[in-house]
């Protein structure tokens, strides 16, 4: 393939990372992954999600570690200080896993390795699930971003930030990827622990919910399947 039919996707290791590998691939990129290690619980776990599929999909995996983000604190996902909450989807709060402005800077990391690579285009898989709790997920966030970089790379560089998800539900996601065989087996969501996923944290629960709502067992092994949350 030629250079402009490369995209730059932001691979954690989850779902909708995941999906958002196949999404790209549909719209005839070549995926290059970028996967960050930034402090959180289960690095470990998502940096072997990520690797899985990259070997699945034959894609180029490049292994940023930074601790920039975990040096800062106040997130329950880097700070061994602070406990992991059990989801609350009725709350309007900005939960304690969020990561301070972490897209921003993985998406800074993206655009740089797309642009010193000749890449098109950069992929996130956030949603719309996300930015309400995450200011750094909503649509226009990414809109304001997308001129940053177009006012902070080379005249002749055009990179465009995709998050193809970003009006989806969590629900969307997962039917979108059940259509495009997405191998969410060898994905990861958990903010606790490596395995089994707790399925009690508020990745476990909106990917539980998920797949209940589309009629389907998730793959991944679970210390606890809450009843509301099980197939039928």
């Amino acid at each position: 393939m030629t250079a402009d039919e490369r995209a730059v996707v932001l691979v954690s290791g989850g779902m909708d990372s995941a999906t958002a590998v196949y999404e790209a691939i549909e719209q005839g990129y070549e995926p290059v992954f970028l996967h960050t290690s930034y402090g959180q619980n289960t690095e470990t776990k998502e940096l072997a999600c990520a690797k899985k599929l990259a070997e699945v999909v034959d894609a180029q995996l490049h292994h940023a570690e930074t601790g920039h983000l975990a040096a800062i604190g106040t997130s329950s996902l880097t700070d061994d200080e602070m406990a992991v909450a059990d989801a609350d989807t009725e709350s309007d709060e900005i939960p304690a896993s969020y990561v301070p402005f972490r897209n921003a800077n993985l998406l800074s990391m993206a655009v740089s390795y797309a642009e010193a690579t000749d890449c098109a285009a950069v992929f996130i898989g956030a949603h719309s699930e996300d930015f309400s709790g995450y200011p750094d997920c909503r649509p226009a966030f990414f809109e304001t971003f997308q001129s940053v970089v177009d006012s902070g790379t080379r005249p002749d560089t055009e990179i465009e930030i995709t998050a193809p998800f970003a009006e989806w539900s969590k629900t969307d996601i997962v039917r979108h990827g059940r259509e495009l065989a997405v191998p969410y087996e060898y994905t990861w969501s958990c903010y606790r622990s490596d395995e089994p996923a707790c399925g009690t944290c508020d990745a476990c629960t909106y990917r539980l919910e998920a797949f209940q709502h589309v009629g389907e067992r998730d793959p991944i092994p679970y210390e606890t399947r809450p009843n509301h949350t099980e197939t039928r």
